[in-house]
């Protein structure tokens, strides 16, 4: 895949970039390894300086840096003003907690006697470079929430953005730079994705993180684990958003569609599968289809706009052949399902309903705006059907009962359980998932401490 600018709004090319070349990737893994060198000693009032100027300048920028966001991947322009501001807030949260998130913590006292020490304190210290490998989705979001608590834990980063958004990559580094970071404490890699394996090889990289696809996290995983390196991957999902009959049904109609299609339905923990039990099935999803099918989509530069383009053609073929396949199978368009006329990639909101475990589109994303309708017979069948999918990152559950919102909070195997909303990260709670949805954690203390050596400092009586 080339590293170009392709504007998802009309398929014109508008930059063009050059791969770096061995030689260049070394230089900057040198530098990357020298400037930890000094950059783990400075103190966490030094870093969160540097990185509370960064979110200063982020807010500054956000209306030209949105522009950019919008005409690389297609992302709704107040959507991508929207991001830009909930960088620049993650990177001050880091800021203010990150010395209390890493302070030394101290055994009990008892436990300290009877190891036969004095004293024993457990030091959270900072690992190295740490490899980025970050998707196109949420190009400023991604990055942010590995890099803040990656710099404020006195690491350093390497980025290997997407390959379709090279200008945000390169910003990214400029922001850092305009800081006040040390040219080395955060570098963009120019590069593709067949160049990260020797990245990954390397003595100097000591720790990778990746957001994105199945197959590029086994990759990454693989490569890891042969040279014993930590890794966290976040991967892809198929949240469910269940309705009970106790829920309101017009608001979880109504925050159905968006979380659905935020993002134009590229986001990992949008919901996808909406489990409805069957007393309340017909009212929420005539509410539903009627609110996919009010959505605006046009040109994602346009402020009232709330449906963009897909980010590319592969992306909108791909999401065309699920929906083909369900309806092949049987499946019944409440709206949409269509591609419309004109120029840019785009697919309208659609509903899709009577899935069956035998369409590709129960097992696989759906990375656009199409959901899955299901009828649940009771809580128990609800359940399984959200159970049944090979990955696990967050879950939305609608209901008043206290005891039926325990049972999902048992029971569904997803990395968060949203109740009576829908999900959304923020740096104060952890972040991931399990099964295929990947493993490790981002944001919060959880995700501060991924890239820490977690030390065990023992002092003799």
């Amino acid at each position: 895949m080339p590293i170009a600018t392709v504007n998802p709004a009309n398929g014109e090319t508008l930059k063009t970039y050059e791969a770096m070349g061995e030689e260049e990737i070394g230089r900057r893994l040198q530098l990357a390894e020298a400037t930890f060198r000094t950059y783990r000693t400075t103190t966490f009032d030094e870093r969160a300086r540097l990185l509370r100027k960064a979110a200063d300048l982020l807010e500054e920028d956000q209306q030209d840096i949105a522009r950019v966001l919008t005409t690389e991947m297609g992302k709704p322009i107040q959507q991508a003003r929207a991001e830009a501001v909930k960088c620049a807030k993650a990177m001050r949260w880091y800021a203010d907690h990150a010395e209390e998130l890493l302070a030394d913590e101290e055994p009990s006292d008892t436990d300290v006697k009877d190891s036969g020490a004095s004293r024993v304190r457990v030091r959270y210290r900072p690992l190295g470079p740490v490899l980025a490998v970050m998707p196109w989705n949420f190009p400023l979001w991604q990055v942010i929430r590995f890099a803040a608590p990656a710099l404020m834990a006195g690491n350093v980063g390497l980025l290997k953005h997407a390959s379709n958004v090279p200008q945000t990559a390169l910003y990214l580094e400029d922001l850092f730079h305009r800081a006040g970071f040390t040219e080395g404490c955060f570098q963009t890699l120019l590069i593709g994705s067949a160049a990260v394996d020797d990245i990954l090889r390397d003595e100097r990289v000591k720790a990778a993180t990746l957001t994105g696809s199945e197959p590029a996290g086994r990759a990454v995983a693989s490569t890891a684990g042969e040279m014993v390196k930590k890794t966290v991957l976040e991967l892809g999902g198929s949240d469910p958003f269940v309705v009970m009959p106790s829920a309101d049904i017009d608001r979880a109609a109504k925050v159905a569609v968006t979380a659905r299609v935020q993002n134009t339905g590229q986001s990992c923990i949008a919901a996808k599968r909406f489990i409805v039990h069957t007393d309340v099935y017909d009212a929420f999803a005539e509410r539903f289809a009627e609110g996919m099918k009010a959505l605006k989509v046009g040109d994602p530069m346009a402020e009232d706009t709330e449906v963009g383009p897909l980010s590319s053609e592969q992306g909108l073929r791909d999401l065309e052949e699920l929906v083909d396949d369900a309806v092949r199978g049987g499946a019944e368009v409440l709206c949409g399902g269509e591609r419309p006329d004109g120029p840019g990639w785009y697919y309208t909101p659609t509903v899709l309903a009577g899935i069956t475990r035998e369409m590709r589109i129960h097992r696989e994303e759906a990375f656009g705006p199409v959901a899955t309708l299901y009828r649940a017979a009771d809580l128990d069948e609800a359940v399984l059907i959200a159970n049944d999918s090979p990955f696990g990152l967050s879950s939305n559950v609608w209901t008043r009962d206290e005891a039926e919102v325990d049972r999902f909070v048992r029971d569904l195997e997803a990395g968060g359980v949203y109740v009576n909303g829908m999900t959304a990260s923020h740096p104060a709670f952890p972040f991931g998932g399990v099964k295929r949805s990947g493993y490790g954690r981002e944001l919060s203390g959880h995700g501060i401490r991924e890239f820490c050596n977690i030390t065990t400092v023992w002092h003799g009586a």
